[in-house]
């Protein structure tokens, strides 16, 4: 059998972080609630709702059970390098690892810039060869 990744859906503090990337990923919204929306590349969907105040307490680690990160694939370095410095710094939201970066360690030509949303759920946007 043969799946693929329809959706991811994620609770989170600021909703409208996601709203603002996604759009900026150009993700099309294709619902919107009181409490969040879905967007879609066309292959998969992210659906990011705003977390119920009863489980606010609870703060999310990457290295503990669960989601570590979402990488969203582009199609060149220079993309990469062009959000890092048109959306990361314009907006002042802080850059992992020192910025952009080839990372052959993960396999030949992959280049990335990692970030973390406002809960520290690590995003990363990867130029990755091929394919």
């Amino acid at each position: 059998m043969k799946a693929t990744l329809y959706h991811a859906s994620i609770n989170v503090s600021n909703v409208k972080f996601y709203k603002d990337l996604l759009a900026y990923l150009n993700f099309k919204t294709v619902a919107t609630y009181e409490w969040g929306f879905g967007a879609t590349d066309g292959a998969v969907s992210l659906w990011v709702f705003k977390v119920h105040p009863d489980y606010n307490k609870y703060h999310f680690h990457r290295k503990a059970v669960g989601i570590n990160h979402f990488a969203f694939r582009v199609s060149s370095r220079a993309t990469v390098d062009s959000f890092h410095q048109a959306y990361l710094l314009a907006n002042h939201i802080p850059v992992l690892y020192g910025g952009p970066a080839e990372h052959p360690e993960y396999e030949p030509g992959y280049y990335a810039v990692y970030f973390e949303d406002p809960d520290r759920l690590k995003l990363e946007v990867v130029y990755k060869p091929g394919q």
